[in-house]
């Protein structure tokens, strides 16, 4: 496994897979992203992210049938790995560990 830093856009894009489940690939991952987040990533730069996460071990790919929509072209869809899931709970443990340290801290809207 390559390193297992887990970059923010990285993160972002587990927790979109996460959330997709068996509907989690190229396009509607980017939809997602672009919906939740109201950043709106090049295809290129997500494509770069998934083999990041999948030469990390972090996801796993699968490919569905082909489609006459699609051209007879077959959808890549992605799932979160046990080492992924594991990922993101480090990542929101330390986050929330660091959250707490802020003193005052308080979310709600004044």
């Amino acid at each position: 496994m390559k390193g297992s830093n887990l970059g923010e856009f990285e993160e972002l894009v587990l927790l979109s897979i996460g959330a997709l489940g068996d509907d989690a690939y190229g396009v509607s991952i980017k939809d997602f992203i672009k919906e939740k987040s109201r950043r709106n990533p090049s295809i290129g730069a997500l494509h770069s992210s998934l083999s990041r996460l999948e030469d990390k071990g972090y996801i796993k790919a699968s490919v569905g049938e082909s489609t006459n929509i699609r051209g007879g072209r077959r959808k890549k869809y992605y799932q979160i790995t046990i080492a992924g899931k594991e990922a993101l709970r480090v990542s929101n443990e330390l986050r929330t560990e660091i959250y707490k340290m802020i003193p005052n801290l308080n979310f709600a809207l004044a």
